[in-house]
């Protein structure tokens, strides 16, 4: 039994590695890199007509999610945020100008009103511990 463990273990442990690895190696191989994902894929000149983007999230919408849900949202909002930003300041460097800024303002809007809907369900948890706790994750954002 204890023998089975831990050649299951270390078989297990082998198969993940050698999986990650020819996933490292497969991205490699198509040449992607990171940092192209603080970039937006550039359009065709040829495409004249503008693209639009969507609005910003409605805290109602939002109540309505989980903790998990938000979590994964909020970090999807600082990416983009973050991508926009780096789009912003390296056209501002070249003297261009930065398409669709109100982008920004929106996707802001949608992550201080998911710090508000995280501080609601703080203020109503009924353990004071935990709802100290929760303040001070959602502070940390």
């Amino acid at each position: 039994m204890f023998l089975t463990r831990v050649f299951g273990r270390a078989l297990c442990t082998a198969a993940k590695s050698e999986s990650s690895a020819a996933a490292a190696a497969s991205m490699a191989r198509m040449g992607h890199n990171p940092l192209e994902e603080f970039f937006e894929t550039d359009r065709s000149p040829d495409e004249d007509k503008p693209i639009v983007y969507g609005r910003s999230w409605k805290a109602s919408e939002l109540r309505l999610k989980s903790w998990d849900d938000l979590h994964k949202l909020w970090y999807v909002l600082l990416k983009e945020k973050n991508m926009l930003m780096t789009q912003r300041q390296m056209l501002n460097s070249q003297n261009l100008r930065f398409p669709n800024p109100e982008r920004i303002p929106k996707v802001r809007k949608s992550m201080c009103r998911i710090k508000h809907v995280l501080t609601e369900r703080a203020i109503e948890d009924p353990d004071p511990r935990r709802s100290s706790e929760m303040k001070r994750l959602i502070n940390a954002l």
